[in-house]
């Protein structure tokens, strides 16, 4: 009787399965915020498409009235002042950030799989230093990255784009965290089956970690993608810097005559810039929830 009556009560209102009038007061609230957190979406999107007249149009338009490819085309037929195209900047992004994501996963997975269920000494300590790492902001250790890379022999190589985003403190410690959530049960079952640690890592870990894995390759998609400092600390061959680097440099480079030009190419390279780290956040984001859940709750 009173499971009939709890459940007429979850689909009369408190929290019904599907629509119900009551929840009408949710969507009056929750629409105006969603429409002003899409703004600045809206307005990267019209921005790239407006032609001159519009971008230093006063008082200045949010939305485009007559839209134009003539930006983008204008921003792949532009040369650096090396002569190096865009395509090849976006070419360089495109190929470390695939790199990267695939390489850091594999890293940060490893490494949080032995912090979590492997058992030797030091464990706790380097967990430590690892979380102590995450107290760092990157400017502050500018310097001893550089005499790093410098002592590595990665200044003006591709490596330099690669290497030093493959271990992310934060990665590491949002995985060991979702890994001691898996109970040490299955592990040892595992085992006692005669599953080798590399069979347990990859038809157990791994398959049971997958909301994990993606809030890091979120991470490291934004952190790569976006990283315009590499190119230019560590980079002086023109060829081997990044669409960021490019970007952070077009208003600057173009004067004069083209300084109009240069806007516009600016907005088409800017939603160029955002475009792919909206879609990965639309595909993935219900796996960053999840992960964040789990990782400070056990």
């Amino acid at each position: 009787m009173r499971r009939k009556r709890f459940s007429g009560i979850r689909n009369s209102g408190i929290n019904p399965r599907g629509f119900h009038v009551s929840q009408i007061k949710f969507y009056v609230a929750l629409f105006p915020l969603m429409v002003f957190m899409l703004l600045p979406i809206i307005f990267i999107f019209s921005h790239a498409f407006k032609p001159p007249d519009e971008l230093f149009a006063y008082p200045p338009r949010f939305f485009v009235t007559n839209p134009t490819l003539a930006n983008f085309r204008d921003l792949f037929s532009r040369m650096s002042n090396s002569g190096i195209p865009v395509s090849r900047y976006l070419f360089n992004s495109i190929l470390i950030t695939l790199v990267t994501v695939a390489t850091s996963i594999a890293v940060s997975t490893t490494a949080a799989y032995a912090l979590s269920k492997k058992r030797f000494k030091l464990k706790n300590v380097l967990f430590a230093i690892n979380t102590v790492a995450l107290m760092f902001v990157p400017i502050a250790v500018t310097i001893p990255r550089f005499l790093i890379i410098e002592r590595l022999h990665l200044i003006d190589s591709f490596w330099v784009h690669i290497l030093p985003m493959l271990a992310l403190p934060v990665g590491l410690f949002l995985l060991k965290q979702f890994m001691d959530g898996i109970p040490n049960e299955v592990v040892e079952a595992a085992q006692i089956d005669g599953a080798s640690d590399v069979a347990l890592y990859w038809r157990i870990i791994l398959p049971m970690i997958k909301p994990a894995i993606a809030t890091i390759a979120i991470l490291t998609f934004q952190a790569t993608w976006n990283n315009a400092e590499t190119s230019t600390l560590y980079v002086n061959d023109e060829s081997l810097k990044t669409f960021a680097f490019y970007l952070s440099t077009l208003t600057t480079t173009t004067a004069g005559a083209n300084a109009v030009a240069g806007q516009g190419m600016a907005a088409a390279a800017t939603l160029i810039m955002f475009l792919p780290n909206l879609l990965i956040f639309i595909f993935l984001q219900s796996q960053v929830m999840s992960t964040m859940s789990h990782s400070g709750l056990k």
